[in-house]
């Protein structure tokens, strides 16, 4: 894991981990075309250097949100709407990290989603790429 990433926050991770293999199953709806932003379940490994790794299943966002762009005829030439799905509202949560080295605050602290919504992509607490 790279030392920035331990600066950028949890929550950036909570919502990328969102969207990787290791989102849990949801009870009621169909995923596939659920269109939407909601909390769900999921799990993801929480390590900081001179500690062993823990395993830590917790509340984040997840979903689709619309989003367009369509040409105008005055610069920019493009108006754009761009939404991700992104939290609304957090909880602190902390969890003591196994085996941790002498010297090493073995506590870490992460973001329990409790709302999320559709929203503009936030840098102060998400990772916000474009390809």
């Amino acid at each position: 894991m790279k030392l920035a990433y331990l600066f950028l926050g949890p929550l950036a991770l909570l919502l990328l981990a969102s969207c990787c293999c290791c989102v849990l199953g949801t009870s009621g709806g169909n995923l596939r075309t659920f269109v939407g932003c909601a909390v769900r379940e999921f799990t993801f490994l929480a390590k900081k250097p001179g500690c062993r790794g823990l395993r830590i299943t917790t509340d984040a966002c997840w979903g689709r949100c619309e989003t367009w762009e369509k040409p105008i005829l005055e610069p920019p030439y493009i108006e754009a709407h761009h939404r991700v799905c992104t939290y609304n509202e957090t909880k602190q949560a902390i969890v003591k990290l196994p085996n941790c080295a002498p010297g090493v605050d073995p506590f870490y602290t992460y973001p329990v989603a409790v709302r999320c919504d559709c929203g503009a992509c936030s840098t102060a607490t998400t990772e916000c790429e474009t390809l």
